[in-house]
């Protein structure tokens, strides 16, 4: 499922028109984008947490040319599945 399909769901499932429907789903994906970046957390019970993992500087290497190559620190977004979602998709 991508953003456009989540979307058009919320539309007909609350009768929406769907760029109302697109404003909701960008105010909740903003929400959540501005608390990473500000070094927050986001947990939804029974789904997950988002969290932000900071990763230092290292070398790594070109794998196409096989030059060594300085890889800058970076900071992603990291997922962690709640137990309820994890008994649900298992089938539990």
């Amino acid at each position: 499922m991508n953003k456009s399909e989540v979307i058009l769901q919320l539309a007909e499932k609350y009768n929406l028109a769907e760029h109302k429907a697109t404003q909701i789903v960008n105010l909740v994906f903003d929400g959540f984008t501005n608390e990473l970046k500000n070094g927050g957390r986001i947990e939804i019970r029974g789904f997950g947490s988002f969290s932000i993992r900071e990763y230092r500087a290292y070398n790594g290497r070109n794998p196409k040319t096989g030059k060594t190559v300085a890889v800058k620190p970076k900071k992603l977004p990291f997922f962690k599945v709640g137990v309820e979602l994890k008994k649900r998709v298992d089938g539990k």
